[in-house]
């Protein structure tokens, strides 16, 4: 890519969107294109068509989803699919319609089977069941990767797929119903110490193991592989290591400085037992992760202050 390249960014205000946004600008790209989800429905075709054919960028970052945790994608299953689904159908054409140069289709590590051989191999995807509470999105997502292969495949499209773990960062959701475990836990424990509060509630038996990727170093890995990576098939992106969420609450109460108890609520779901990426092929290419997990959550926990 070159510095005055049209680049298109939807979805730059996520997490994911916007720590892609930061690197390019700090790296000097300034034809950086944008539009909120009020300027532009993705999910209307038309309108997908109209911004492509007028602005013809020539690389693309999909960052742009319906995303969140446990009980969002269990109470809202037909806004995760189909949601997706018309955001990629809608992008991945309009890219192929108006000849983008190559684009970065960002998946999931929820694409993979529940009981997937640990750590997860970019070969294990479809080879058995999805984790049932978040398998309209996983569903979505499987077949926005089949659609860049395929067009790969039919009209010798740019297309690439990468599949990155749990991510966290500056401007992660931290809606206690619609947010992932991290942000919520950081949150939890938070208002758990400015109110007093003797126990921190947490979901599930803590037992789960669960991978984290800041966002900067996801964005970082999509760069490096927009620059580098030309093959259809998928790579996972991820630090090749996992924590328990009984870890994962431990680390958060240490650096919130809550001085109370942990409860596990046992009622509720824990979700895939174990889901830890394989990270061998992203090694091979020449990247690794640089932020390390409990500096990266406390430059976050800092970032939640300033906006709480």
């Amino acid at each position: 890519m070159n510095l005055t390249d049209k680049i298109y960014l939807p979805g730059h205000r996520g997490l994911v969107g916007s720590a892609i946004h930061r690197l390019l600008l700090s790296k000097g790209y300034s034809n950086i294109l944008t539009r909120t989800s009020k300027e532009l429905d993705l999910r209307n075709q038309q309108a997908v068509n109209d911004y492509f054919q007028k602005e013809k960028p020539a690389y693309v970052f999909m960052a742009a989803a319906k995303v969140g945790g446990i009980h969002a994608n269990h109470t809202y299953p037909a806004d995760f699919i189909y949601d997706n689904l018309a955001i990629e159908l809608n992008i991945i054409h309009a890219c192929h319609q108006y000849k983008v140069e190559k684009l970065l289709f960002l998946g999931s590590s929820c694409i993979y089977p529940k009981h997937a051989p640990q750590p997860i191999q970019e070969k294990d995807l479809l080879t058995g069941s999805l984790e049932p509470t978040n398998e309209p999105y996983a569903i979505a997502k499987i077949a926005g990767i089949s659609m860049c292969q395929s067009y790969n495949r039919q009209y010798g499209s740019r297309f690439i797929s990468v599949m990155p773990t749990n991510l966290y960062g500056p401007g992660d959701n931290y809606d206690l119903q619609n947010s992932h475990v991290l942000p919520a836990l950081i949150r939890k424990f938070h208002e758990a110490k400015i109110n007093h509060q003797p126990q921190v509630m947490v979901w599930g038996t803590g037992s789960p193991r669960r991978e984290f990727l800041h966002a900067d170093d996801l964005a970082a890995a999509c760069y490096f592989l927009m620059q580098t990576y030309e093959s259809p098939e998928i790579v996972n992106i991820g630090t090749g290591n996992d924590h328990s969420i009984m870890e994962m609450a431990e680390i958060i109460k240490k650096i919130t400085g809550y001085t109370g108890d942990i409860v596990f609520d046992t009622s509720k779901p824990d979700g895939t037992p174990r889901k830890l990426l394989n990270v061998d092929k992203l090694a091979s290419l020449g990247w690794k992760y640089s932020i390390e997990l409990e500096k990266g959550i406390a430059e976050t926990y800092r970032e939640y202050c300033l906006g709480v």
